[in-house]
Order: structure tokens, then sequence, then C-alpha cells
């Protein structure tokens, strides 16, 4: 996913945080803002009490970010979101991550309406 659809400053992290509306499931919390422009946006954050070793918090990233680039063109162009993980995140194979994804991403609204059993 290339760098202009990522939030990195963290003022922008906090924006989304403290003005958007949350939505979780046991695996992920979604915090979702509606903006003008062109594309989606995500933050992603995987803390140390969630995984204690970079190597498992960077696998959790990675799941996240590949389940998102191929829900890219189902996502609502004009929402930030922030995806924190949660610590049961860390049982989760790639397809798990992405199925425990689309529902979260569902519920928050930011996803158009799929089929999870194709997924």
């Amino acid at each position: 996913m290339r760098k202009s659809y990522r939030i990195k400053k963290e003022d922008e992290f906090q924006d989304v945080f403290e003005n958007g509306e949350s939505v979780a499931n046991r695996n992920f919390v979604i915090y979702h803002l509606q903006r003008d422009q062109k594309h989606f946006r995500v933050g992603i954050s995987v803390g140390k009490k969630v995984a204690h070793t970079a190597v498992m918090r960077n696998q959790i990233k990675r799941y996240i970010r590949q389940s998102l680039l191929e829900l890219k063109p189902d996502l609502d162009p004009q929402a930030d979101f922030l995806v924190i993980a949660r610590r049961h995140a860390t049982q989760l194979d790639m397809a798990e991550t992405k199925r425990n994804l689309v529902h979260v991403l569902k519920l928050a609204g930011v996803l158009a309406s799929q089929d999870v059993t194709t997924i």
C-alpha cells in the first residue's frame, strides 16, 4: 500500500482517535472519520501489550495491510480510519485476519457490503 494511503503523523492519528467513531470486535478496534478526500487513509497500531516481540507486531501489521489491499476497491474513499489490534489478533492467520477485518469494517460502515463466506 502506497504511503499516500497511510496515516503516519501523530496529530492525524489523534484527530481520528478523538473525533471519530469507534466499533470493535474481539480482535480489532476501528476508529473512523469521514473526510473530503480522493481516497481512504489508514493507520495501523499494534502495541507491545498485544505482541511482545517486534516480529509478531510486524506480522500482524503485514496481515492487516495485505487484507486492506485486497479490500481496497470496496473501501469508502472518504474515510480515514485506524485499525488497532487486540491481544487475540496474535492467534489469527491471514485468512482469519481478513475475515475479522471485513466484519469490523462493515460494522464501521467503511466497507461496502460483501459476502464474507467467499473470503
